[in-house]
């Protein structure tokens, strides 16, 4: 084996032993492991193995029971996953983590005269303790601001505690690589997470600053000592009682677009603006600020790099973030002068709070941190169906296609069958949930507001696309290729007319489509009706859902007010 093997090779070395927390199974099948009998055996064999390894045992798949390299096709590992993880399950343990190696060609069967396929290899730690619930307090903050106004840098310091160098050394953590996701099936959407476990005594030593108004009995923050490796993740999402991710946006006016996906497509609770005191508001500022608001959520200003300025300086621009505020018609409410509770207490519509930090003095993040753990998980309300929009879609060898995004409402459970889509020609495919995971820590259900990474059975990787939507199979949803909606016009060089062509993003859609306003056109400033027709697919489109649209120096936002269905498959041209 080569080098990068050396941790299944020093398992197989060890071997199986009597007291020893090491198992070797070649595959696991649900008619045959998890049979009356045979399931109960299995289960007291896996609480042995973790018992004698103090909590943990590795179980080694695809060998045989003398330790050879067998491998199984990827189908089979998959089902093989899916049977350790309800053997777990009733052991009250969970599936830790999974690291998989080619090893060749095998046929499925044996000797059967099946085509050869890839065999796969795996190594899974399993712990004691069941896994994960998924439906505690999370918020999910949407962070927002002009490049280089410190943004990644200040979310940097929170998750990790650590002040920035000056020259963003915290910012360094939250750069997702494409090696990041290569393999998990978290939804990196959520960069960053950290979180907060409940104050027994008033503890708290990070906590500062209790002339702010917060009692002193603060939650503790939990937080990552390097984010870059999956199992501080996990960690976190184990440790907290409530849960803050932070999704990222693009700060450069080149990828606008980007930054709308990530605020318009995600079931968001907050956002945080970020507003360098060195520079102030900009346009791309106003612009983010406009979005926010258009999508009623509520706000958060961070005046960032107050150690790089003067006091004067930072005055002056809070005082031009309270001005750009008023212009929008929201109430400023500076922190320093009213504390974090005020902020708590009033955020909301009208009321924006504003924060001067700094990430390398790490001012106002103590403040921050309470004003995350006081905050309280938005009510929405929702349907009682699942409903994910996809965002993102990669492969995993040994697990297949995997969605990720945001569970918009409703929740799912590994096994539920649901369908995918609407595809190109207007039909839904059916698919089944081969596992969900979370911020790297696999779970077995999870619920509206998750960010998550969903294995799928029934679909290839190449069929799904982002804007695509996962729904409960028995709700048959349609498709829809045109809308109804109320629009407002936020920026547009002359009037709006029929066939005005704007690039919306609805959900984690960004499709083009044609606009026909109502009575012929649309002013600056107006609000208007406006039927919407995509250009080039089909959508899943329903009424109450909000939307940015955007072509060259053109913005507005809009509502959806009413849909046309199509029930079956369509015409790319119809």
């Amino acid at each position: 084996m080569s080098a990068d093997r050396s941790a299944i090779r020093g398992a197989i070395e060890r071997g199986e032993q009597d007291g020893g927390a090491v198992e070797f199974k070649e595959r696991l099948s649900r008619e045959v492991h998890l049979a009356d009998g045979r399931m109960e055996s299995l289960v007291a064999q896996l609480r042995h193995r973790v018992l004698s390894g103090d909590g943990e045992a590795t179980y080694v798949l695809g060998v045989t029971d003398d330790g050879g390299i067998a491998g199984v096709p990827p189908e089979t590992f998959s089902e093989t996953m899916d049977v350790l993880s309800v053997l777990a399950e009733e052991a009250d343990a969970h599936i830790h983590d999974v690291d998989t190696w080619s090893v060749g060609d095998v046929r499925e069967g044996g000797d059967g005269g099946e085509s050869p396929t890839e065999g796969i290899v795996g190594l899974a730690t399993v712990r004691e303790g069941g896994v994960l619930e998924t439906d505690e307090d999370h918020l999910v903050v949407g962070t927002a601001g002009h490049v280089d106004h410190g943004k990644s840098t200040l979310v940097g310091s929170l998750v990790t505690g650590d002040a920035d160098d000056g020259d963003g050394a915290t910012r360094g953590f939250l750069d997702v690589q494409p090696h990041e996701i290569e393999r998990g099936l978290s939804a990196d959407l959520s960069y960053a997470v950290y979180g907060f476990e409940d104050g027994e005594d008033g503890g708290n030593a990070e906590s500062a600053g209790e002339s702010a108004g917060v009692p002193a009995a603060d939650p503790v923050p939990v937080r990552m000592d390097n984010p870059h490796r999956k199992t501080d993740r996990a960690g976190v999402v184990e440790r907290a009682d409530r849960l803050v991710s932070f999704v990222d946006t693009v700060g450069h006016e080149p990828w606008l677009r980007t930054t709308i996906r990530g605020l318009v497509g995600q079931k968001l609770d907050y956002g945080l603006l970020v507003v360098a005191a060195d520079d102030g508001p900009t346009k791309t500022t106003r612009e983010h600020l406009g979005i926010l608001l258009a999508t009623e959520l509520p706000t958060v200003v961070a005046v960032t790099k107050t150690d790089a300025v003067s006091g004067e300086r930072v005055d002056a621009v809070e005082r031009e973030v309270e001005s750009m505020l008023r212009e929008v018609g929201r109430t400023p409410l500076p922190v320093e002068r009213h504390g974090v509770a005020a902020a708590a207490d009033e955020i909301g519509e009208s009321v924006v709070p504003v924060f001067r930090t700094s990430a390398v003095t790490r001012e106002g993040l103590d403040d921050l941190d309470r004003l995350f753990a006081a905050l309280p998980k938005r009510a929405t309300p929702e349907r009682a169906s699942f409903r994910m929009y996809i965002d993102r879609t990669y492969s995993v060898t040994g697990v297949g296609a995997v969605a990720s995004g945001t569970v918009n409402s409703g929740a799912v459970e590994a096994g539920d069958e649901l369908l995918c889509g609407p595809m190109p020609d207007g039909s839904f495919r059916e698919v089944e949930v081969r596992s969900i995971e979370m911020h790297y820590h696999r779970v077995d259900r999870a619920a509206a507001g998750r960010i998550v990474g969903i294995a799928l059975k029934g679909v290839d990787e190449a069929e799904l696309e982002r804007g695509m939507v996962l729904v409960p199979r028995e709700e048959n949803p349609p498709a829809v290729r045109e809308f109804e909606a109320e629009v407002m016009v936020l920026n547009h060089p002359t009037r709006i007319r029929d066939g005005y062509e704007p690039v919306v993003h609805l959900e984690t859609m960004s499709e083009a489509a044609e606009f026909s306003p109502e009575g012929g056109r649309l002013l600056p400033g107006d609000t208007g009706q406006a039927t919407v027709r995509f250009k080039f697919r089909p959508y899943l489109v329903e009424e109450g859902q909000r939307f940015v649209f955007r072509e060259g120096s053109s913005k507005g936002v809009g509502t959806v007010t009413s849909v046309t269905p199509r029930s079956g498959p369509v015409n790319a041209d119809d």
